[in-house]
């Protein structure tokens, strides 16, 4: 048997101390998608005032299709806010670093605030662009991302879908208006960032299919553009959804501020955050009222109502030599 002196003891135990405050990081990293750079900035100064936390909150920022490929590439994130569910379900399936009921871990199937898609187009409205239709017009160019890298492109897509369901009903007709709207597409950009600034800034594009947080967002911060936002008859209730990624927690030794941060989304004062960057929110008696008024009503589907969840819409659409795959070969 081994014996230790006081003070030899003593060093054991400041040791081990040392070493388990040395496994404790101090810092998170949130793996986000492309529209919620202004939004997280927010968001973490808030949470960092009231939870009174000595840590650093790091953010990545891309396609939301394209970040959840990183993680399983080994970007090891904390917590992911991601634009769509399917991207955090492989990170489940795929890469099992969180379990496959993530979605019930946090209200609203982990989703703390939602959004939809809107058409952003250039002051006066010039080529009279109103609904999903217009967009096949002849000479009318359409911005938006690439659905294999993008969430918010997925949204899009399953938007147009939706309407060219409901209008065109036959599923050949609703191909051939898929294929000449993309026809109608000069670059797909890998995120929804990128779209915008293509549009906003580099002033490509008619239209630009738009995460209605990211028209409002370029409307206020191209004043001098002129820009309106245009909402179609129908679009598709896009819910980002939000994960502790369990895996690198436990590694790190983080697990508590990663629940307490993605719990603050969900408080009266990360609501109020959301609703002021132009997210709508399941808790809208949290938000300044004025920051309400830019929402309209319009007929919005849901993805597991109308498409089955996204699995299946994702097997149907996205994968290699699905649905969209097709399309872009008709272009």
């Amino acid at each position: 048997m081994r014996y230790f002196t006081p003070i030899s003891l003593l060093f054991l135990i400041l040791l081990v101390g040392c070493s388990d405050s040395a496994t404790k990081r101090r810092s998170i990293l949130n793996v986000s998608y492309d529209p919620t750079r202004e939004l997280y900035k927010e968001i973490n100064q808030a949470f960092l005032a009231e939870s009174k936390l000595q840590i650093t909150i790091e953010q990545s920022h891309g396609g939301s299709g394209k970040q959840a490929r990183s993680i399983l590439d080994g970007l090891e994130a904390d917590v992911v806010t991601l634009a769509l569910a399917y991207d955090i379900d492989i990170l489940a399936t795929q890469g099992k670093l969180i379990p496959e009921d993530w979605q019930d871990r946090l209200p609203n199937h982990s989703s703390p605030y939602f959004s939809t898609i809107v058409f952003l187009v250039r002051k006066g409205n010039p080529k009279g662009i109103l609904d999903w239709g217009d967009l096949i017009k002849p000479n009318i160019e359409v911005i938006t991302p690439n659905p294999k890298t993008s969430g918010g492109a997925r949204w899009n897509y399953l938007a147009a879908w939706a309407w060219a369901e409901k209008n065109l009903k036959d599923e050949d007709k609703v191909l051939d208006y898929m294929a000449n709207l993309f026809k109608q597409v000069p670059v797909l950009d890998t995120g929804a960032r990128g779209s915008t600034l293509t549009f906003a800034q580099r002033k490509k594009g008619d239209v630009l299919l738009a995460w209605e947080n990211e028209a409002l967002l370029a409307v206020r911060d191209y004043p001098d553009d002129q820009f309106e936002i245009v909402h179609p008859s129908i679009s598709i209730l896009a819910e980002p959804a939000v994960a502790i990624i369990d895996a690198t927690t436990e590694k790190h030794n983080t697990r508590d501020i990663a629940q307490k941060y993605l719990d603050f989304l969900y408080t009266d004062t990360g609501q109020a955050i959301c609703a002021k960057h132009f997210y709508r929110i399941a808790n809208p008696k949290a938000a300044d009222p004025k920051d309400l008024i830019p929402f309209k009503t319009i007929e919005l589907v849901n993805i597991r109502d109308h498409f089955g969840g996204w699995k299946t819409a994702h097997e149907k659409h996205f994968i290699d030599n699905a649905t969209f795959d097709a399309i872009i070969q008709r272009r």
